[in-house]
């Protein structure tokens, strides 16, 4: 769909992101500190089958040109459900269906099955962003309005976009991640003198039942990296999910996990536990992507039960090696209070939401303020649980 809304600019509507060239969108997402709205990374959502019509996730991305240069876009989805989005607004839905409002379909803006802060509409370096800002949203309005969708959400939101969004009226709600802070670290031992002496000797006791089980953990990236590791990571991730359900959230592809090689291998970074008898295939693996300063977790499998495996896979080795690296900040993944007690502090992200009902805005406005005074509460209660030393000064400071 092609809309000309002024003389400079045309906004265009497309189902698939090959529509548009990866040079053109990754001129726009690349100086982005986010990995996610990279093309290589959406379009591969795309092509694997994980977002489809089918899978309830229907590609509608917002595109703005002028003449033949792309100038800015939006990733958008056109939903039928909530899941795969982690920020549970189920309770609004079932409000929407006691009032007899449609709260399905519904427009979104994240990176699918991704609770990783950085969603923002991608805009060209130079270009007037508050100019291309208020013709996007406006296009979205249209958009929503001619389809009857009940609202446009946004979520993970960039924080610096987060305040552009609440000048064009979307309403913030707030909700916490689990997010370790690179404190200046030089060695692993560095990280592990902030905690309290009790939890300092759980987390020696956790890697040292890892190793005393025979294993070696390996971090694997680039050259390092192959399609079948890749798919033996599907294995794993498939049977975590498997594990929990209904809750598993098992919406990615294995043909997701082999088209990350080889075009997206720079951003993958691969745990591997790998035993003696074995040492070409390892038994387990955690999933990481890597971008700049920042590290993010997203899946983790095993062959068998192993003492602490999880632990050292999916934070102790990934810490030790960010470290190295000079990351700055490590997003574990979504779930799990018990990251707190590995140095993941409670922190705050937020989502963006616009009802198009009346009846349903008014409501949502009217009380957001005391759900979001709820949950600072809760995260500055997770937080004085912390296992660090000096948890209730300097710390909690960092997070304000």
């Amino acid at each position: 769909m092609v809309e000309q809304i002024q003389s400079r600019y045309t906004v265009t509507w497309v189902h698939r992101l090959s529509e548009i060239p990866k040079t053109a969108w990754d001129a726009l997402a690349e100086p982005l500190a986010t990995p996610f709205l990279e093309w290589e990374w959406l379009q591969n959502m795309e092509t694997s089958g994980s977002t489809t019509a089918q899978t309830g996730w229907l590609p509608c991305h917002l595109t703005l040109w002028r003449d033949r240069t792309l100038v800015a876009a939006a990733p958008l989805y056109v939903k039928g459900h909530s899941y795969g989005e982690f920020t549970f607004d189920h309770q609004w839905a079932d409000l929407a269906a006691r009032l007899g409002i449609e709260y399905y379909p519904k427009l979104l803006g994240m990176s699918p099955f991704t609770p990783a802060e950085g969603y923002r509409f991608l805009i060209a370096p130079g270009e007037e962003e508050d100019e291309l800002t208020a013709l996007m949203v406006r296009a979205i309005d249209q958009f929503c309005d001619r389809n009857h969708l009940s609202g446009c959400n946004f979520l993970y939101a960039d924080p610096q976009w987060r305040q552009r969004m609440e000048q064009h009226g979307f309403i913030s709600w707030l909700h916490h991640s689990y997010i370790w802070q690179n404190q200046g670290y030089r060695t692993f031992d560095d990280y592990l003198a902030g905690f309290n002496a009790n939890q300092r000797r759980n987390i020696k006791r956790e890697r040292k039942a890892v190793t005393q089980s025979g294993l070696t953990l390996r971090v694997l990236t680039s050259d390092h990296l192959s399609r079948s590791l890749l798919s033996l990571m599907y294995d794993y991730y498939s049977d975590t999910c498997d594990k929990f359900g209904w809750w598993g959230s098992k919406y990615l592809t294995r043909q997701f996990f082999e088209q990350l090689y080889p075009n997206y291998c720079h951003r993958v970074v691969l745990i591997g536990a790998y035993c003696e008898a074995n040492p070409h295939k390892p038994v387990g693996m955690s999933f990481c992507l890597t971008k700049g300063h920042n590290l993010y977790g997203r899946y983790w499998g095993s062959a068998q039960e192993i003492d602490c495996l999880h632990f050292d896979a999916c934070y102790y080795t990934p810490i030790e090696w960010a470290i190295a690296q000079g990351i700055q900040t490590f997003d574990p993944g979504a779930g799990g209070r018990h990251k707190k007690r590995r140095g993941f502090p409670a922190t705050p992200n937020y989502s963006l939401h616009r009802f198009y009902h009346p009846r349903l805005m008014q409501i949502f406005s009217t009380h957001i303020d005391e759900i979001n005074q709820m949950e600072q509460q809760e995260i500055d209660q997770i937080n004085q649980g912390l296992p660090l030393k000096g948890v209730g000064n300097s710390t909690l400071k960092q997070l304000d």
